[in-house]
């Protein structure tokens, strides 16, 4: 057990902790820091003499402490002087097993050799916050056993600090050097001779009250130190006869030699409330106004209106707006208070060590870049359209905040964006919002009509960026004079193309993975020779990476190579970096070249796996300071170089045994990696980056978090993101599991902790809702940790197997390369016992991030029991704030997080709101949509009460700050709700707006008194529990299949196959799936009820061939008050979220619309609905039945709401909270229809099969408007990226023959050559089809005794897809095949369809949909260039 010691404040505070380093007690005075690396750096700079030093990041220690090494001039390399200074060091929490190539030690082991006592386990940011509102205090530090009284508290400033550091002997630094500088030493830091010794000079270092002579220098340089500049009158007299002749030679000081030159002049200093300590200080330059970030560490300053008229202000804080800087109007002196060669942070200025060496370089000059902006009065904004893996909802949320911004700024906005389930389309936001696809010739039309006179092309994605690409080489927007804001198109060119980027880079000597492409295998191997093994080999122009891996010697690159060159004519052979670290940073620039980097993070998967695929936390835990500068630094050179104006990300892969690294690539618009910066930090940058694109410079725009600082800064994080990715990969048929350099994940969450651990174990409990834990795991068998080395989606869950059966850290991380910090750090998890649980391993627990759920498992007992055992023992979350600026700076916002890290809360609770639970993490069935009615419910809630919103997605905008009152960014469960709503106490908790996530907890808030704000939990169950739904039904008379509660075979013999299995509790189809025999029946319960183990599972009759009808509705206590009903274009069996819907529905009668509103009036009553529900019916033989009902919006309610003109998320929420409002009835919409296609990301999804069936695979949807269903149809298919088929067609059309003849003989009729197998065509003969169908032999026949002749058919049939021969696949499964079902070998049928995604070639698979495809083609046959005449159907 660690010996426990106390920090005790003049006021009486006290903070207890665990004791480490030497076992002492001091006294001093007790600072903060906000920087987040560079201990090492601080600890040795003697400004910190006599002072206890707290770092508010939470996690020290990480990277250890190198070895005192000899380096340049003969100083130290690692350290900032021969000794730590600092009293003693107070953290958060050390780490116990740093990880980092140039660690010699532990910081606690070197803590212990210099005498330094450390505190850990201490509430930082609680003390930070004392000492920002009660300013500097003194301090002690006791360890137990200590008599208090024995340390008196010690006050530095009434010491002669200088004199205790400063050397006592001059010295001579880089003797050869060709001019003479004498440095002060008032506590200087060996960076600063280093500085002044790399620029030529020969370098005399003189104690403090050593005698200055001119003669013996050409420059005079005074160094910072500690304390008050008061007490340095010897340094103070010395100096002033130096600079008062006529012509006195050049004179810089820094920190204190700024103090000192100020008083030497007649200035007065005071001493300041807590000081600037930290390396993220905005610094304003007098004159041109550019704003620099600056590493500061001083308690005194200038007062800048005592200055001698002779003299002027050269620097100014931005935030504090303190002197930061003065210099003589005509003599060569002046002085700066920040360090422009801090070690640890950013060296932005060390340029001034230029000017005060060469004296030539006159500091008033400067180009200030002016901007030639024209001010905007109109902007378009295009969006990214259809969610789809690698491009999801982050474009929402930055697509909302700069239509926020540009409206802020009086400018009128127009968006194009199909998709219609975002909020950035929504009614209040935009000026006008056009549903069309994002492409050129319809993005001109809209230009031709709206005349705007800028667009952001940066803020909808690489759909946004590569449109606008084309219409300014098309020449569109030099047409119509429309001015791309921010980044230039140019500088969006340089990105994209690798060729230009490889030499920008090399322009300003800066490096690209090397890369060679190879005709031969001659010619790989002589590349893989200049580049060195391994190398990565990768098929040019190949899809899903066919062909590419790993060659570690010239045997392995031959195999690999002849094996790509069967299947291209190309291969480009890259240097391997598999292994190494992948960094990445967010970076800030204005027109006027102001740069700030605002959030670093680091992927804990190394290199090789796709930055989207990878578990990412931020900030950056094992780069040290040289590291984490080097690679900032780079950064702003680079993005400067490229011209780039707004935000973008630039990734690095950094060598883990050493400081090498390359530039991977920079993305010059907003992306993924934005949207979770923006959220890790608070700092918004899509906003931001619009209002730079309007040429406002970013001094000028204010810190939203803290409203009194500039937004010119670099935020500083007390606490520990970690991003990890969400698959649902088990939705698809034959997909591969891998994971790489390809993105498959279709989400991602977001966790904040203050250490890793807790935020890590957040994040996977976020993430895959069954997993409860890390340590509920079945034991892997040993071929699964082949998936160690090669990853899959269950990585995580592997790994932990792992260090369960005995694996080393070290034995990891040679499978892994995960580095070892992130190991030891996951096996602090593995190795918590939770046999018992005394009070001391609960906190323990609880603070590593279990959750009551896990701990209950683990002492076989139940959550319950678990929380009220938590509560007797006062083991309770406090509640931090998110605020950008570490506590420097009181917050306005509050952006809030729970952890078990803390004494105490941030705010206090006081006033009463209403909480909404968001939808947790994007996945197959949950998605933007909800995120939509979330926002749209908090929003009209605004109107009347204060907000909570309480989510976990980065990617979203309910979780953007400014949308709600208070904004919990936290776990969605019973435990974390319940936390929240015991501390908040609100007036009650809306479920039903989030999707399932917030209904399938309802029933155990319900229990525990919460009170939820619309339809009771109760009936939320009647309408989830399968079984007490269809008895439900039953009971009050509605018709639905045949049904039964988990059983035998014996039902589905008596009502005869197919039969669908349903579990309860479940988005978007999990585990559900049509049965046509009883071992396929066996197989799909047992998935059934492995997704639904609380709950029952049903078997229903499934009935083929049916129309489904979607209906979303809004009652108040049983009564229905609006109906907005769709159909469906595909038959029943099509998941609803995989299905094109209609709306207003076309094809109903008034006899059925009039018997679907009395089943859903029925409902309604039966369930005391109050709020929105869902219902799902079909309809076959003039006969309705009911199917499914869902009590909460559904993914339709954007699309019903916008097309049909009535928002039902505003009027449910109205009536949730018992407004009195009008019913609507039946909505019948604006006279226009509407239609919602579905996006799929199938060419993302190596080897899975396109089916559809009762699981849901689409990824987003689109939908527009048209004057009938074709017209909108055919717009929303073209937003999915779909092309209009020119001249040939392939079929391939299973059973449907006879109900096809009239569409093939339509497509015929237009003008195609169709193309077929020969089983069509024979079918197609039997129904003396007179068509011209050109016969071609498949590829894939199983059985052909010629095997040569086989691999010559299977050219042929891919020279047809590769040569592009194929504009469109029609192909159609055969009938009944159930969807789902996995043949044992891979039909035609499959390959056909995975060809058509994997080159391109668009693809239709659905019956229905080919009709439909097929009336608008023929529709619109001699207008198709009218189809881009657009209609603003908007709002």
């Amino acid at each position: 057990m660690a010996n426990m010691a106390t920090l005790i404040l003049e006021d009486g505070t006290t903070f207890k902790g665990r004791q480490f380093g030497a076992s002492v007690s001091v006294s001093g005075e007790v600072v903060f820091q906000t920087g987040m690396v560079g201990y090492p750096e601080a600890l040795t700079d003697p400004s910190y003499r006599c002072q206890l030093l707290t770092l508010t990041y939470p996690l020290v220690g990480n990277y250890g402490v190198p070895m005192d090494e000899e380096g340049e001039f003969g100083l130290s390399k690692w350290f900032e002087s021969y000794k730590i200074h600092a009293a003693a060091l107070i953290i958060g929490e050390l780490s116990e097993s740093p990880s980092h190539w140039s660690s010699a030690k532990s910081l606690d082991q070197w803590l212990k050799e210099q005498g330094i006592p450390g505190l850990q386990g201490v509430d930082t940011r609680c003390l930070t916050k004392k000492i920002r509102e009660k300013g500097t205090m003194l301090g002690k530090l006791i360890v137990d056993g200590t008599p208090e009284e024995s340390i008196p508290f010690d006050n530095p400033d009434k010491r002669n600090l200088v004199r205790e550091v400063s050397m006592k002997e001059p010295k001579v630094f880089n003797h050869s050097g060709s001019f003479r500088i004498t440095v002060v030493d008032c506590g200087i830091k060996y960076n600063q001779i280093r500085c002044l010794a790399q620029r030529g000079a020969r370098v005399t270092v003189v104690p403090w009250d050593h005698p200055l002579d001119t003669a013996d220098f050409d420059g005079l340089f005074v160094s910072n130190g500690p304390g008050d500049p008061q007490l340095c009158q010897a340094t103070i007299n010395n100096v002033r006869k130096v600079i008062s002749v006529d012509q006195p030679k050049p004179v810089f000081g820094i920190c204190l030699g700024h103090q000192l030159l100020s008083l030497v002049i007649g200035a007065k200093t005071y001493k300041m409330k807590y000081g600037n300590r930290g390396h993220n200080q905005p610094c304003i330059h007098n004159g041109t106004e550019r704003c620099f970030i600056t590493s500061q560490n001083h308690g005194f300053a200038v007062d800048p209106d005592t200055l001698p008229k002779d003299w002027d202000v050269l620097f100014t804080n931005a935030n504090d707006h303190t002197n930061e800087g003065i210099v003589h109007n005509t003599k060569p002196l002046f002085s700066v208070q920040f360090h422009p060669e801090h070690m640890a942070g950013p060296t932005d200025l060390v340029g001034l060590f230029d000017v005060f060496i060469e004296t030539v370089k006159d500091h008033k000059e400067g180009n200030t870049g002016k901007s030639g902006h024209v001010r905007s009065k109109k902007v378009l904004i295009l969006g990214s359209g259809g969610l789809s893996i690698g491009q999801a909802g982050e474009f929402d949320y930055s697509g909302s905040q700069a239509i926020k911004a540009l409206k802020e700024e009086n400018i009128q906005t127009v968006l194009i964006n199909p998709n219609i389930a975002t909020v950035q389309t929504s009614k209040d936001l935009a000026d006008k919002v056009y549903f069309l696809p994002i492409t050129a010739e319809y993005v001109t039309q809209v230009i031709k009509n709206e005349r705007p006179d800028g667009v952001l092309l940066t803020f909808g994605g690489q759909t946004a960026l590569n449109c606008g690409v084309e219409l300014t080489k098309l020449g569109v927007l030099e047409k119509y004079k429309v001015q791309v804001l921010g980044t230039p198109v140019s500088s969006i060119e340089m990105t994209e193309d690798r060729k230009i980027f490889v030499e920008k880079m090399e322009e300003i000597n800066e490096h690209v993975a090397p890369s060679e492409a190879a005709l031969s295998v001659e010619q790989a191997v002589a590349a893989a020779e200049r580049l060195g093994y391994p190398v990565l080999v990768r098929s040019a122009f190949a899809l899903g990476g066919l062909g590419s891996g790993f060659a570690n010697n010239r045997e392995e690159l031959t195999s690999l190579v002849t094996a790509a060159f069967a299947h291209t004519s190309q291969v480009l052979v890259d240097k391997s970096l598999k292994g190494w670290k992948e960094i990445e940073y967010e970076v800030v620039r204005d027109a006027y070249d102001n740069c700030v980097t605002v959030c670093n993070m680091e992927n804990i998967d190394p290199l090789g796996i796709h930055t989207g695929e990878s578990i990412v936390v931020a900030p950056s835990q094992t780069l040290n300071d040289r590291e984490y500068n080097m690679l900032r630094n780079t950064a702003i050179k680079v993005i400067r170089h490229l011209g780039i104006v707004g935000e973008c990300n630039i990734q690095y892969a950094l060598n883990p045994e050493s400081e090498q690294y390359y530039i991977i690539e920079v993305n010059a618009r907003l992306s993924r990696s934005s949207a979770l910066a923006s959220k890790a930090t608070g700092y918004p940058l899509a906003y931001v980056a619009a209002k730079l694109g309007l040429g406002i410079p970013l001094p000028q725009l204010k810190n939203s978090v803290t409203n009194s600082t500039t937004a010119n800064f670099e935020p500083s994080l007390d606490y520990c993101v970690v991003k990890v990715p969400r698959w649902d990969l088990s939705k698809f048929l034959r997909v591969s599991t891998k994971i790489g350099s390809s993105m498959k994940s279709v989400g991602e969450v977001m966790a904040i902790g203050r250490s890793f651990e807790e935020a890590f174990q957040k994040a996977l409990r976020m993430c895959f809702c069954y997993a409860i834990t890390l340590l509920q795991l079945v034991c892997c068998a040993p071929s699964a940790y082949q998936e160690l080395q090669t990853p899959t989606d269950k990585r995580i869950f592997v790994l932990a197997a792992a260090f369960k059966a005995g694996y080393t850290v070290e034995k990891l991380y040679e499978l892994t390369k995960i580095d070892r910090w992130f190991l030891h750090k996951m096996k602090n998890i593995a190795d918590h016992e939770l046999l018992s649980m005394p009070p001391e391993v609960m906190l323990k627990a609880k603070q590593l991030g279990f959750s009551d759920k896990q701990i209950a498992l683990a002492v076989q007992s139940t959550e319950l029991a678990v929380r009220k055992l938590r509560h007797d023992w006062s083991i309770l979350p406090v509640v931090k704030q998110i605020d950008t600026v570490a506590a420097e700076w009181p917050a306005y916002t509050n952006y809030l997080y729970l952890t078990y890290h803390g004494t105490e809360d941030d705010l206090s609770f006081n006033d009463q709101h209403v909480m909404v639970i968001g939808s947790g993490v994007y996945r197959i069935g949950s998605s933007v949509e909800f995120d939509w009615c979330a926002v749209g419910s908090s929003n009209h809630l605004q109107m009347g009460y204060k907000t909570i919103m309480v989510n976990y997605n980065p990617e979203t905008v309910s979780t953007d700050y400014d949308m709600c009152d208070r904004l919990y960014f936290d776990e969605i469960s019973f435990e974390v709700v319940m936390d929240i709503y015991e501390r908040e106490n609100p007036e009650g908790v809306i479920l039903s707006m989030g999707g399932q996530l917030p209904n399938n907890i309802a029933m155990s808030l319900h229990r525990q008194q919460c009170h939820i704000l619309g339809t009771s939990p109760e009936f939320i169950d009647s309408a989830e529990n399968r079984f007490k739904f269809s008895r439900m039904l039953d009971t009050i008379g509605i018709s639905q299949p045949q049904w039964k509660e988990l059983s035998d075979t014996e039902f589905c013999e008596t009502v005869g196959y197919p039969c669908l299995v349903r579990p309860s509790y479940v988005l978007s189809g999990a585990a559900m799936n049509v049965a046509y025999s009883d071992s396929d029946l066996e197989k799909y319960l047992s998935n059934a009820v492995a997704v639904s183990k609380e709950h029952p599972v049903v078997i229903s009759k499934f009935i083929q061939e049916a129309k489904e009808i979607d209906v979303d509705a809004v009652a108040c206590d049983g009564v229905v008050m609006g109906i907005a009903i769709s159909e469906h274009v595909e038959n029943a069996g099509v998941h609803s979220g995989d299905a094109t819907l209609v709306t207003p529905p076309q094809d109903l009668n008034q006899k059925t619309i009039e018997r679907i509103m009395q089943i859903v009036h029925a409902i309604g009553q039966e369930l005391q609905v109050t709020g929105p529900f869902n219902l799902q019916l079909i309809a076959k033989d003039d006969q309705l039945k009911v199917i499914e009902c869902n009590v909460r919006v559904s993914r339709s309610f954007p699309f019903v709401s916008k097309t049909l003109g009535v928002d039902l998320v505003a009027l449910a929420t109205q009536y949730i909270m018992g407004e009195d409002v009008e019913p609507v009835g039946l909505m019948k919409g604006k006279g226009i229809v509407g239609v919602k296609v579905p996006q799929f990301s199938f060419s993302r999804l190596a080897g899975a099969d396109v089916v559809l069936g009762v699981e849901m695979t689409s990824t987003g949807e689109v939908a527009c408007f048209g004057e009938n269903r074709y017209e909108a149809y055919l717009k929303a298919m073209l937003s999915t990226g779909f092309k209009i088929p020119k001249k040939n067609i392939l079929l391939s059309i299973g059973s449907y023959k006879s109900e096809l003849l009239p569409t093939v003989q339509a497509l015929e009729s237009l003008g195609y050559d169709l193309y077929a197998s020969m089983g069509t065509i024979l079918s197609l003969s039997l129904f003396c089809l007179l068509v011209q169908v050109t016969a071609i032999d498949w590829p894939f026949e199983e059985y052909d005794s010629d095997e040569c002749a086989t691999k010559e058919k299977q050219r042929s049939i891919m020279n047809y897809l590769e040569e592009n021969h194929f504009d469109l696949v029609i192909n159609l499964s055969m009938r009944n095949s159930g969807g789902r079902r996995l043949s044992s070998f891979v039909t035609k049928g499959y390959r056909t369809r995975r060809m058509a995604i994997d080159y391109s070639v668009p693809l239709i698979i659905d019956i229905k949909c080919t009709k439909l495809f097929v009336q608008v083609r023929d529709l619109y046959a001699d207008k198709l260039v009218q189809r881009y005449q657009v209609k603003y159907f908007g709002f």
